[in-house]
């Protein structure tokens, strides 16, 4: 069986930023505007790059196919009734990581080091840390700002 990498593969992710995106990196979200119905939002994404705060909501937007609002900068999402910045930044590493990432749990706390909800599930309470996360949408954590 071939080994996955856990490289970003979305060719709309530059060079630049692959390095803030690895598995159990933060993504910070910001609502920027709630339409009048409530139905969508538009959420601004954003990652600490070298001690500085950069806005990725375009390459978020170009990463997932969503529209970008002109108005407002941020990435346009549909819905309501759930946690929509959680729900873009999980659509966002499911992108970026199509085939899955490796477990990054370390040492002795490995299971609370890594994002992935495997460690918990009762099913997979043998879970190792050498093995392959299938579920990327956790390879990205997300914070509201």
């Amino acid at each position: 069986m071939q080994q996955q990498k856990d490289q970003t593969e979305n060719e709309a992710i530059p060079e630049w930023l692959k390095p803030q995106l690895v598995p159990g990196s933060t993504v910070y979200t910001k609502v920027d505007h709630v339409s009048r119905s409530g139905m969508s939002r538009v959420i601004s994404c954003y990652v600490v790059d070298g001690g500085e705060i950069r806005d990725i909501s375009y390459f978020v937007s170009q990463a997932l196919g969503w529209g970008q609002s002109d108005k407002h900068g941020g990435v346009k999402v549909g819905g309501c009734g759930m946690d929509l910045g959680f729900h873009l930044v999980y659509s966002f590493s499911r992108a970026l990581y199509p085939k899955g990432f490796h477990c990054i749990g370390e040492g002795e706390s490995w299971a609370t080091n890594c994002p992935s909800p495997d460690h918990v599930n009762p099913g997979n309470r043998s879970y190792s840390p050498e093995r392959f996360h299938t579920n990327s949408g956790y390879a990205l954590r997300q914070r509201w700002l």
